[in-house]
């Protein structure tokens, strides 16, 4: 079984600092840190059977459902990984993943997903993730791609080879325009397509009812949109919202 040894060695000497709530083993005569790891995604029974495969190797320190609580979790529990989905109700994976970097910087992020698309993984290292993994190959792939970023390294599976990867959706031709969206209209934008009303919108982001009516009309603005239906589409095309 690989851990990922989180003493320092100095002169031969492990000198190992762990705090009471980190859980231990033992190689070779040295206690090793388990990593800690919160895992998110939106169906129950994928968090399940990768809690699992963590526990082979790891402590599963909270399990979540959508990017919102994925935050809260992560800033509670300050875990050392988080293995997450890119498709997640109120919050992306992608978007959840650049606020993660502020608010857990010491946090490694691997996306397990089940998008075998270059466009994706190519979002998902610009918003800050060290490993990308498709979810049929997790049981074979895990536990390795988590000891490689803990020990400094980037992992991307070997299945996301180009014979491998699906053709990209013609919206996603748009993905320009996508990256001239601010973070909030991203938000918005996946909010207005999972069906919420304005009023629900700024009580979610806890801002005023204009300031949501003033973000629909730059991201209508800069998307050269002007339907919910349209927005609603290239949402889903650009994995904003959760099919």
């Amino acid at each position: 079984m690989a851990h990922w040894d989180g003493s320092n060695v100095r002169d031969g000497q492990a000198a190992v600092m762990l705090s009471s709530h980190h859980r231990t083993s033992c190689r070779v005569g040295y206690p090793v840190k388990v990593p800690r790891i919160l895992l998110a995604d939106d169906h129950p029974m994928v968090l399940e059977g990768v809690a699992k495969l963590v526990e082979d190797f790891g402590e599963v320190v909270g399990k979540v459902e959508d990017g919102r609580a994925l935050l809260e979790a992560a800033s509670r529990l300050k875990p050392d990984v988080v293995v997450m989905d890119i498709s997640m109700p109120g919050l992306n994976g992608l978007d959840a993943a650049r606020q993660l970097q502020k608010i857990v910087p010491h946090c490694k992020i691997i996306f397990l997903t089940m998008h075998a698309d270059s466009t994706y993984m190519t979002a998902a290292f610009e918003a800050g993730a060290s490993g990308y993994l498709l979810k049929r190959s997790a049981g074979s792939e895990l536990e390795q791609a988590v000891n490689t970023m803990l020990a400094g390294g980037h992992y991307v599976t070997p299945l996301a080879m180009p014979g491998d990867i699906l053709p990209m959706d013609p919206l996603r031709r748009q993905a320009p325009l996508f990256k001239q969206l601010t973070p909030r209209q991203r938000e918005v934008l996946q909010l207005i397509a999972e069906g919420c009303s304005t009023k629900a919108i700024a009580t979610l982001l806890n801002i005023s009812v204009k300031t949501v009516e003033f973000h629909k009309f730059n991201v209508m603005e800069t998307l050269g949109m002007h339907t919910i239906p349209e927005l609603t589409r290239f949402a889903f095309a650009h994995g904003l919202v959760v099919k």
